[in-house]
C-alpha cells in the first residue's frame, strides 16, 4: 500500500508544482508523478542543507518540502531546455 500512496502523493505534488511553474499543459500524469517523487528527494536534500528537518511524510510539511523540490526540479529543467 505504501507505493500506491507514494505515487498518489507524488502525482498531486507534481501537478501542483506544474501549475505553479506553468508547465501543466506539457506534462501528463506520469511526468507529474515522476516530478513529485524526485522533487520529494530534492526537497528533503535542500532542507537538510538549510538545517531544516529533511524527513518527509504524508503530511502538510512533507507536501511543502516535496513541492519545493519539485519546483526546483522543473525550474532546473526549464533552464537547461533554454
Amino acid at each position: 500500500m505504501g507505493i500506491i500512496y507514494t505515487l498518489i502523493f507524488g502525482g498531486l505534488v507534481g501537478w501542483v508544482a506544474s501549475l505553479i511553474m506553468k508547465t501543466d499543459g506539457q506534462q501528463g500524469i506520469f511526468l507529474n508523478i515522476v516530478v513529485g517523487v524526485i522533487g520529494a528527494f530534492i526537497g528533503s536534500w535542500v532542507m537538510g542543507l538549510l538545517g531544516g528537518d529533511p524527513s518527509t511524510g504524508f503530511n502538510l510539511y512533507g507536501f511543502l518540502v516535496a513541492l519545493l523540490g519539485s519546483v526546483i526540479l522543473i525550474g532546473a529543467v526549464k533552464m537547461i531546455k533554454r
